[in-house]
């Protein structure tokens, strides 16, 4: 079959865009093609390209279809506009069944036609994050200027070019040309196949494949490394980055000046990486080893030599700037960068940064007792935490925030727990990062998490289906990891109402432009009333219910993608309002247990027979909830389920109480037998209306007592 070999040669393109681009060219290339598309393309991405190669049939005849226009009778001028569309005249339509159709045969077409027709609109219609127009006139836009479009069927190329009107887009046509290397092989060449261009491309000193680019340079810093008793400390971000600065890797290996060592090996890594994408190395011990990777794009004659040298002259450089940060900011505590905060706005909506501080302050207090934390320490914890955002190291380093805050409260003199906690408040800040498990890191790491979510809940900045630009959903997850895996016993509704009150536009409790509530106001328009015993204003209590919504959904997320059974877990949740989330696992891990056992699916199975029966029988004459009359409880079959459920129910409820959710299940486990030969002997709908009537809430009493444990109507089976 035909072979499709398509490069798009241009100026360096943005390493962090290279990936996708290639993704999406081989993406909008099989749906313009998709008729002679016979397998996904193969794409592939550099510095100076995007490229693939596809598998495509030479010539395939379509089906027949037909077309539905306008009703007939409708407007001429949209029978027109379908005419022009599909470019037919109006003899060729027929009416049936009153609309107007276009019977369109099949046709012959081949992949060069197709090619040539389709290709010029995938080039001048493709999409990068940003693109930029370049020379004199003309309208077509790129990453960064083409300069080449290699585009070859079996060996031949696909004539075409990217003219459109009087734009000339700079007289881009196809070609069969590429280039190799800038400096190690510069001019073009021709290539008759995927093969022989990968190759030639090789020869020019140019991989081709990123990940090949990416195994050469990890294999060769660790070798590098290896070598002076070192390790690379791993960075598969910067390792993506780098394999697409280069064509032609080569690893080198430089050394830092000894002059530097004392400073954070944070800070010379992030320096390392942010301005120079160097890969720092740690000794078997764990501390900064005085040496750094950096990747060539060129064998130089000298072995890299000169190279090196240059490299660690910018790297002195950088440090030394560092370093001047490092002893100014050392000059004085960290408590004393917190009036600046008052100038630094947070955001337009909630205030600015000292106000932030002083709310995680309160909130980190208020916290402190229930997790076990000492209170004082975590105020102070709280108050330093975002101390470090005005410091020269952070204005030149955002990454470092709370980095460098934990080192400056360790030079002062300040509590370490307080210093840890200032270190860990971002935590975690991915699937794979720890959470703080030291109380006071806890408490300053919830109390950010918290404060986050509930001023941008309140300030109507929630995260919508298309984006999260202040990462609310990282926020949920981050509370969730933190109370799961340190097995808090809090109460989230409690928690983000006393959230609420540090935020001065709360006083009076009242919805406004400028912080909005709309969560509590869409459940207050629907009638939405608090949880008994809520000690809040209703207004605060729905809205403090609505962000524990959020935060269950994101639990439930994180569930399934755990490979939890997503309708167990649904049926956990759909047992009432809870906001204890160590409580709410452990009901779902006893129900799981319940449902997955032979007495569980038997009680699950009749559970399903008596709801479906109530559905039925409620839209005809119910409902049908109200004390059963013991005295019509004919059949002993009956009477034993009555029995049952007299001692179930207290049974589960006494077991739910004591947060004994296994002994919950297992007081519902007893009713199988009981509700199995209710089935199995006893006429519900009997004749007798006054039985009937009381089967039904002898029925509707299960379902309340079942329920009051689980939804098991969510349960699937």
């Amino acid at each position: 079959m035909p072979e499709l070999l398509l490069e798009l040669f241009s100026e360096e393109i943005p390493a962090r865009m290279q990936a996708r681009g290639a993704e999406d060219l081989a993406r909008v290339v099989s749906t313009a093609l998709a008729p002679v598309i016979e397998d996904a393309p193969r794409s592939f991405h550099g510095p100076r390209r995007v490229a693939l190669v596809a598998t495509l049939r030479a010539e395939v005849t379509t089906a027949a279809k037909e077309e539905r226009g306008p009703r007939v009778g409708a407007p001429e001028q949209a029978l027109a506009g379908f005419l022009k569309k599909h470019g037919a005249a109006r003899e060729a339509l027929v009416e049936r069944g009153g609309f107007w159709v276009l019977d369109k045969p099949g046709e012959s077409v081949t992949a060069r036609e197709l090619i040539a027709r389709e290709m010029p609109k995938v080039i001048r219609g493709f999409s990068w994050p940003k693109s930029m127009r370049w020379g004199t006139g003309g309208g077509f836009t790129w990453v960064r200027p083409l300069q080449r479009i290699l585009c070859q069927l079996d060996g031949e190329v696909v004539r075409f070019d990217l003219r459109n009107g009087e734009d000339d887009a700079h007289g881009l046509a196809s070609g069969d040309l590429s280039e190799g290397h800038r400096v190690m092989a510069p001019g073009a060449f021709s290539a008759p196949s995927f093969a022989s261009y990968e190759a030639e491309l090789r020869r020019r000193r140019v991989i081709l494949d990123a990940a090949e680019r990416m195994k050469i340079i990890e294999d060769g810093l660790n070798a590098l490394a290896a070598a002076e008793g070192v390790a690379v400390v791993p960075d598969r971000g910067l390792l993506e980055e780098v394999a697409g600065l280069v064509e032609w890797p080569v690893p080198l290996l430089g050394r830092i000046d000894d002059a530097f060592m004392d400073l954070p090996p944070e800070l010379m890594r992030t320096t390392m990486r942010v301005n120079q994408r160097y890969f720092a190395m740690v000794k078997p011990d764990g501390s900064a080893a005085p040496v750094f990777g950096v990747v060539a794009n060129i064998a130089a004659s000298d072995g890299g030599k000169a190279l090196v040298v240059g490299n660690e002259r910018v790297l002195r450089a950088r440090l030394s700037d560092a370093r001047f940060f490092w002893d100014q900011d050392r000059k004085q505590a960290l408590e004393d960068f917190l009036p600046k905060l008052d100038e630094v706005v947070f955001h337009a909506k909630l205030g600015t940064q000292g106000q932030r501080v002083a709310r995680l302050e309160r909130l980190a207090r208020w916290l402190a007792p229930l997790i076990g934390a000492d209170a004082d320490l975590a105020a102070r914890a709280a108050r330093l935490a975002k101390a470090d955002l005005a410091s020269g190291m952070v204005g030149e380093f955002p990454e470092l925030q709370g980095v460098m805050g934990r080192y400056y409260a360790k030079a002062g003199d300040e509590d370490s727990r307080v210093a840890e906690a200032i270190g860990t408040q971002y935590r975690p800040l991915g699937p794979g990062d720890a959470v703080p498990a030291e109380p006071v890191a806890v408490a300053v790491a919830l109390a950010d998490k918290l404060d986050t979510l509930t001023g941008f809940f309140a300030a109507d900045e929630r995260p919508t289906g298309s984006g999260d630009p202040f990462a609310l959903r990282r926020a949920a997850l981050g509370v969730i990891r933190i109370i799961r895996e340190n097995g808090l016993r809090l109460r989230l509704a409690d928690a983000f109402a006393e959230a609420f009150f540090g935020f001065p536009q709360a006083v009076g409790v009242s919805p406004s432009p400028e912080f909005g509530m709309a969560v509590a106001q869409e459940k207050l328009n629907a009638s939405w009333r608090a949880p008994a015993g809520s000690a809040h204003p209703p207004m605060v209590a729905a809205f403090a219910a609505g962000l524990v919504d959020f935060l269950a959904e994101r639990l439930r997320v994180q569930l399934r993608a755990e490979g939890a059974r997503h309708d167990v877990v649904a049926a956990a949740f759909g047992a009432g309002a809870e906001d204890d989330l160590v409580r709410l696992l452990a009901r779902a891990d006893a129900l799981k247990a319940l449902v997955e056992s032979d007495t569980g699916a038997n009680l699950l199975a009749a559970y399903k027979r008596a709801a479906n029966i109530l559905r039925i029988e409620e839209k005809k004459d119910g409902p049908h909830a109200g004390p059963v009359d013991p005295a019509l409880l004919a059949a002993p079959e009956e009477q034993a389920l009555a029995a049952a459920l007299d001692a179930a129910e207290p049974a589960a409820t006494a077991a739910l109480a004591a947060e004994d959710f296994a002994g919950a299940m297992a007081a519902l486990a007893a009713l199988r037998a009981p509700l199995d030969a209710f089935f199995e002997r006893v006429t519900v709908n009997d004749p007798d209306a006054e039985l009937r009537r009381n089967r039904l809430r002898l029925l509707s009493r299960l379902r309340t007592a079942m329920d009051a444990v689980a939804d098991f109507s969510k349960i699937e089976g």
